[in-house]
């Protein structure tokens, strides 16, 4: 066992090494970097003058030692493989770097933001759980039946609804025409002055709408996997074996069927509460307004903030990597049964 955990920590370098290199060889070839936007910005800034004057394009009409300023700037004045082994030596360190923009280091930014991104993510994975699993059990105890089939049909149709589309739905009925949640942010402008009661009724009044938006999508996976487990469970000889011997249908359910099928169920558990931390809707959060995560990321590509794309980048990979050891490993502790060797 100990053995194998090591070679999976080590397996880790060159798969982070990797993930980072071939991210950072096609930030070089992506047009509008920082350097290009600063000049574009101040293009802008000088415009058409009102004598009809043309702005200059480019690094054109800007002093090379301006630019060679700019350039020292963002870094830009050493060539990649340095600026490559640099960033190498500053993760090593975990030191994510600085933002070019908002002069801010990125782990800072991070902070800033994983508060509505776990909001988003915590509520949607307690929920998706708590209804998916049940859910699935009794469609599969009632397999063939007219509720599994009715309840098959809504999940699947959820399912295929997008997010983005049931939120602004929900946001032009609810929020719109009936006026019975808020339109926008997390918390209510007032909330520092309410009482701690009241702080967590208006939370829970601003992200209904998010969270209904997430979380119905995420029934149909979690509840087929578990319904399938289940199923395969129940037609397996130690149940014929158990009903022989005149054991109830609750008690062979409750304790046999189900340490053996919810396997797949728990080993990714882990994985999904970890990702419920770090994962960030940007669509949900632009259309709710909610600055997280997944905003956080758009603006830095669209910006071309490579600092906080390339930081989170790093951090994000290595708790993937790590969680997904985890789940791996909760395999020997669910069924003893499975031998990595």
């Amino acid at each position: 066992m100990w053995s194998y955990v090591l070679k999976r920590l080590l397996l880790m370098v060159p798969t982070l090494l990797g993930v980072l290199l071939v991210t950072f060889v096609v930030i070089q070839f992506v047009p509008g970097g920082p350097v290009d936007q600063y000049l574009a910005e101040a293009r802008a800034g000088l415009g058409h003058g009102a004598e009809g004057g043309m702005a200059y394009r480019g690094g054109q009409g800007v002093d090379p030692k301006r630019l060679e300023q700019i350039k020292a700037l963002y870094g830009f004045d050493k060539p990649a493989h340095e600026r490559f082994v640099q960033m190498l030596g500053q993760f090593a360190r975990f030191d994510l770097g600085q933002s070019f923009f908002q002069n801010k280091p990125v782990a800072q930014l991070i902070v800033e933001k994983l508060p509505v991104s776990m909001s988003l993510g915590l509520w949607t994975f307690v929920i998706s759980y708590a209804v998916a699993v049940p859910l699935g059990i009794a469609k599969a105890v009632r397999a063939g039946s007219r509720f599994d089939v009715v309840t098959s049909i809504v999940v699947l149709v959820a399912y295929a609804i997008p997010g983005f589309v049931l939120g602004v739905a929900l946001l032009v009925v609810f929020g719109g025409q009936l006026q019975w949640f808020p339109l926008r942010g997390l918390v209510s402008d007032h909330w520092d002055e309410l009482s701690w009661g009241a702080r967590i009724v208006d939370y829970l009044w601003h992200i209904t709408l998010p969270v209904l938006s997430m979380v119905l999508g995420s029934f149909a996976v979690t509840t087929m996997l578990t319904k399938n487990a289940v199923l395969e469970e129940i037609r397996k000889q130690y149940v014929l074996v158990a009903r022989a011997k005149g054991l109830g249908e609750r008690q062979i359910l409750w304790k046999h069927v189900l340490r053996n099928a919810l396997i797949p169920i728990v080993t990714g558990f882990p994985a999904a509460f970890v990702g419920a931390f770090f994962t960030g809707s940007l669509l949900i959060e632009t259309l709710f307004s909610l600055d997280g995560l997944g905003l956080l990321s758009y603006e830095s590509v669209i910006r071309r903030d490579y600092p906080v794309v390339l930081g989170t980048l790093y951090l994000f990979t290595l708790i993937g990597l790590l969680t997904k050891l985890v789940s791996d490993l909760c395999y020997v502790w669910v069924d003893p049964r499975v031998k990595f060797d």
